[in-house]
């Protein structure tokens, strides 16, 4: 079964501007998608329709089997917390919070039974795997834009998802720092089994995905959606 398969999508913003004019597209379980094309070309508006953060206007998102948008709100915001995570280029981490709040909090937010302390564990763990353990107690304003790029992708992973939603994950980063970020998400889609949609303008990236998804003017380009 599909992870995720559009059928059909369209999205129009007032003006009108129709920015996403028909969007057919498949991700499978575990894959790596680089999603590419040039501003204005409905990128990152396709992205928040597959993460349910945005509906479209017309055609259906079917996640893990569900109709996404026929779920009620409670239900969609379930999933994204459940089973999806979002690294976005701002990082959007809580300036109040120490790099494990902030990683823990999506397991904080879920409310199930596992213990504070188990859950402190599971985000110590993630800082480890991404090298960040000494940097664990530090909040985001005493860590490096590629620092805080890594704690954000340790939160995305806390609660175990099965897809995460990368939009411009490396744009604010040297390209040095960049690659790191790429390798940390490649390591981790092996160890976590998860698939990763990457929305990137830097071709180095999206070169190490394994499929390569071209958009232009609202519609993906068949002669380069796969490399």
């Amino acid at each position: 079964m599909m992870l995720i398969e559009t059928v059909n999508i369209h999205k129009i913003y007032p003006g009108p501007l129709h920015v996403l004019k028909g969007v057919d597209l498949t991700i499978e379980p575990g894959e790596v998608v680089a999603i590419i094309g040039p501003s204005g070309a409905g990128k990152s508006t396709l992205l928040h329709i597959l993460g349910g953060l945005d509906a479209p206007n017309e055609g259906q998102v079917i996640f893990n089997g569900q109709d996404l948008y026929s779920l009620s709100d409670i239900k969609r915001a379930q999933a994204r917390n459940c089973d999806m995570g979002f690294v976005f280029q701002a990082y959007h981490l809580l300036p109040e919070l120490t790099a494990l709040e902030n990683v823990i909090l999506p397991a904080m937010i879920k409310g199930n039974s596992r213990k504070t302390s188990t859950i402190e564990s599971a985000g110590v763990h993630l800082l480890e795997q991404l090298g960040l353990a000494a940097r664990a107690s530090h909040r985001p304003n005493q860590l490096s834009g590629g620092e805080q790029q890594r704690v954000a992708i340790a939160r995305a992973l806390m609660n175990g998802p099965k897809i995460v939603f990368c939009d411009e994950p490396t744009g604010n980063l040297d390209s040095v720092s960049g690659q790191a970020v790429m390798d940390t998400l490649l390591l981790l889609n092996k160890t976590h089994g998860a698939a990763v949609v990457i929305v990137t303008h830097d071709e180095k990236i999206a070169a190490r995905t394994h499929r390569v998804i071209a958009m232009k003017d609202g519609l993906l380009e068949p002669s380069l959606a796969v490399k």
